[in-house]
């Protein structure tokens, strides 16, 4: 018999990690990093429920830190296997693993110059040193290509739409039974990526809730964004677009260099301020076969991301100088979620003037920095300063990457039957429970909502 620990994504979207367990045979699948409230956060520096050196391979399903973000730490803290993944998941944790160990140093290091943390003196959960090291373990897989990663247990990955390299894992263990990891599930008829593999059948099928409690807005071929952008520049404003370094960054040059071809919106300045984000860029253009098929380039494109006047900025003096600039504007830059990174300086001068506009695009988990603007905060802390929000905040969930309830629904009905056992993760409570009931109503299944750290036999 096998068993199967869920070790983060349990009733909250950060943190995913399923230990499975057969014959003697430990395999991680997903190593991610818990973010957004303390209480999680806090999870990080918990010892790992198992000896890292007893688990005999990481399978990875793509390359968000809050699925891959705590690697550094299980290697540091004594894992020595392989760590599976696709080429392109091994591409993107190149940027992604090194950036994040900077961020955890300079976080501590801030925290030491500033005495606000209650750790004397402030640790890094890990360092780029720790990350690095990591990245030494990496062992990428081609798709729909089945491997042995350990002893009676084999994996393949499937296209799941996601993200560049992103993957559903398909987990077959000697035996014959099967196991299904969604990982995150991408969208239907996006832009960038196609879209995501069917499922396959498995006994036991782990997919994601982060929307399972709503639909994203039709698609409106980008007008909302036009009108954005058109509000913004009449203003004379800023538009400063918190994004994911790696995925949405590239939607949004996507649907910008589109409304500036159809003449939706004025030609503007665009500048991507995030070194990772250039990076993937080159990333996303070298791997152009995997995308989808109208983001190759004609002999008339430099490339199918740059728009009319696009620039990225390298130094930390060339975004000094951007976020001093009152010239109109659309800034892309990381994070996301708004807790870190060069966007935090351009939305500290940005918020309290009510001619610019701060665009969400992706997800905003309970505890950033990013939800409590899209819920009305009239003043948020930013490096240790209250700054007033009086520019105009919106938030553009059409592009996520995330499968809303919908799409969700769509692919379970892909499989050839209903699993064994399906478990909804990656959710907060309230999406993940409306998600398991509208499964019940529409499929007649019961999903099962697994606890932080429960064991479920396969």
């Amino acid at each position: 018999m096998a068993e199967l620990t869920f070790l983060g994504a349990a009733r909250t979207v950060t943190g995913s990690k399923y230990l499975l367990e057969h014959e003697g045979t430990r395999v991680l699948v997903d190593c991610g990093l818990f973010q957004g409230l303390k209480d999680l956060r806090l999870r990080n520096w918990d010892p790992f429920p198992v000896p890292p050196e007893s688990i005999d391979a990481v399978v990875l399903t793509h390359a968000h830190l809050d699925h891959v973000g705590y690697l550094p730490r299980l290697v540091a803290q004594g894992y020595k296997g392989r760590v599976f993944c696709t080429a392109g998941t091994m591409d993107l944790c190149r940027l992604v693993l090194p950036d994040s160990g900077r961020i955890q140093e300079e976080d501590a290091k801030q925290a030491n110059k500033h005495g606000y943390s209650k750790h004397q003196p402030a640790l890094a959960l890990y360092d780029e040193s720790d990350a690095q090291r990591a990245l030494t373990h990496l062992q990428p897989i081609g798709y729909q290509r089945e491997i042995e990663v350990a002893n009676g247990i084999s994996v393949e990955f499937l296209p799941a739409g996601h993200l560049l390299g992103s993957a559903f894992i398909r987990m077959r263990l000697r035996g014959g039974k099967t196991i299904l990891f969604g990982g995150d599930l991408g969208r239907y008829a996006r832009p960038v990526l196609p879209d995501p593999t069917d499922g396959v059948q498995a006994e036991v099928v782990l997919v994601e809730s982060t929307y399972g409690d709503r639909d994203h807005l039709e698609d409106d071929s980008g007008e909302r964004l036009a009108e954005v952008i058109r509000d913004t520049a009449q203003k004379g404003g800023k538009l400063i677009v918190p994004a994911f370094a790696i995925g949405r960054v590239e939607e949004m040059l996507y649907w910008v260099r589109r409304l500036e071809l159809e003449k939706r919106i004025p030609t503007l300045p665009v500048f991507v301020d995030s070194p990772m984000a250039t990076e993937a860029l080159k990333y996303y253009i070298a791997r152009v076969s995997e995308l989808d098929p109208d983001m190759r380039p004609t002999r008339k494109d430099v490339s199918t991301f740059a728009t009319a006047r696009f620039q990225t900025i390298a130094s930390s003096q060339q975004s000094k100088e951007l976020t001093a600039s009152r010239r109109s504007a659309i800034v892309i830059s990381s994070s996301g979620m708004a807790t870190g990174g060069r966007v935090l300086h351009h939305m500290a001068r940005a918020l309290p003037d009510p001619k610019n506009t701060v665009l969400f695009v992706g997800y905003q988990a309970a505890g950033t920095r990013g939800r409590s603007l899209v819920d009305g905060a009239r003043e948020v802390r930013i490096h240790g300063h209250l700054v007033a929000v009086n520019a105009r905040i919106t938030r553009n969930d059409s592009m996520s990457a995330h499968a809303d309830r919908g799409e969700i629904l769509r692919w379970l009905g892909t499989l050839p039957a209903a699993p064994g056992r399906l478990c909804l993760v990656h959710g907060e409570p309230a999406p993940m429970d409306a998600l398991k009931q509208l499964i019940a109503q529409r499929l007649g299944w019961t999903a099962h909502t697994p606890a932080h750290q429960e064991k479920i036999a396969i």
